[in-house]
């Protein structure tokens, strides 16, 4: 049986992600207050193999993380001056994700637990995202959870550590994917998020007047696939083809916009709905809001979304960029927190291409066809 670090020692812990086209690997510590440090945190992208394709290639994504996971694994570890020997656990992302990719570096962490005698923490990749900010900003619990990346879009209402009640999520595409789908529309290139939200900062979000899915709709759930009908459209109505490069800064500015309109109603209602159900102190400083994921990155939704939290007196936290997009040292550090609580994993644990955070959440409230893969 592997052998558990004793309570009231820090705890070192090895994370490996490859989920999907970023393969990462990262040594975080944390202390028995709760509080820690990242010793070394490796990301190796793989946009560039990707970009051609205009989205990622599920066998490209697994034979790149086969070909350098284990050379991220020995940079990390000396970088941070440790050895295999060091670790207390051996964290990695089982999933949801990529199957082949989680395949290869769950198995990774597998041999290396095997090996070394060490425990093994198969990991939720959006509980990952989810505790991120513990590490960043020592955020207590509770606290509302934005978790908005390629392949997700959830609100969750984050109790503990394996303790989340999803409060909305997507009826189809993820916010991600609705920039990564519109870019490639536009000729903007990938990723989509980046492109557009540099294509935007030229435009005017008001030219185009784009739909706000879901708007005036009690619950939070999201929607985004008219949203990327409407641009379909503008685009083949343009008046002059191909369009100016003002036209498709315009557009792309309308789009932005668009999207952190419903991102904010939809985050407005869950807020109400967490006050009117009780769960929020009276005290400002312990509404605490979280936003997590990729899309985090975008300052332009980052800065609606603050703007939400200040109405409804929550207090935003957003880790830092580096850390909103896939990573190791968020893998570690979820890691790290569940081997606090002594939660750990047998060797016999395998992927999973869907993994909900919330397994007991209901179905989106308007379903559709897809609803509930990216819960």
């Amino acid at each position: 049986m592997a052998k558990v670090p004793p309570p009231g020692t820090p705890s070192l812990v090895l994370g490996i992600e490859t989920s999907c086209d970023e393969t990462a690997a990262a040594l975080v510590v944390r202390n028995p207050d709760g509080s820690g440090g990242i010793l070394a945190n490796k990301v190796l992208s793989q946009i560039d193999d990707h970009a051609p394709y205009g989205g990622v290639v599920p066998e490209i994504a697994a034979r790149a993380h086969i070909s350098h996971l284990d050379r991220l694994i020995k940079e990390a570890l000396a970088e941070a001056g440790k050895t295999l020997g060091d670790l207390d656990a051996i964290a990695a992302t089982r999933g949801p994700g990529l199957i082949g990719g989680l395949m290869v570096g769950l198995t990774m962490a597998k041999a290396i637990a095997l090996g070394t005698g060490k425990p093994l923490i198969a990991l939720n990749h959006l509980e990952a995202h989810a505790l991120t900010v513990r590490l960043t900003d020592r955020v207590a619990f509770p606290y509302l959870l934005a978790l908005m990346s390629g392949g997700h879009c959830q609100l969750l209402w984050v109790e503990n550590v394996g303790a989340y009640k999803r409060l909305g999520t997507t009826i189809d595409d993820a916010v991600g994917e609705a920039f990564d789908k519109t870019a490639k529309l536009l000729g903007l290139g990938y990723p989509g998020g980046p492109a557009i939200e540099k294509c935007a900062r030229a435009g005017d979000p008001t030219r185009f007047a784009l739909p706000r899915p879901l708007k005036g709709r009690p619950g939070c759930d999201f929607s985004f696939s008219g949203l990327k009908t409407a641009v379909r459209h503008a685009l083949e109505t343009a008046e002059t083809k191909p369009p100016s490069a003002q036209w498709l800064a315009d557009l792309s500015a309308s789009f932005q916009a668009a999207i952190a309109d419903i991102l904010a109603e939809r985050t407005g209602h869950a807020m109400t709905a967490l006050a009117d159900q009780g769960r929020l102190s009276e005290k400002t400083g312990e509404r605490r809001f979280v936003l997590a994921g990729g899309v985090a990155a975008n300052l332009a939704l980052r800065q609606r979304l603050s703007r939400v939290a200040d109405e409804h007196q929550f207090t935003l936290f957003v880790p830092p960029p580096s850390l909103c997009t896939d990573n190791g040292a968020m893998v570690a550090w979820a890691g790290a927190e569940r081997l606090a609580q002594g939660l750990t994993d047998p060797l016999t644990v395998g992927p999973l291409a869907r993994w909900p955070l919330d397994p007991d959440a209901a179905p989106a409230s308007t379903p559709a066809k897809g609803t509930g893969v990216k819960a």
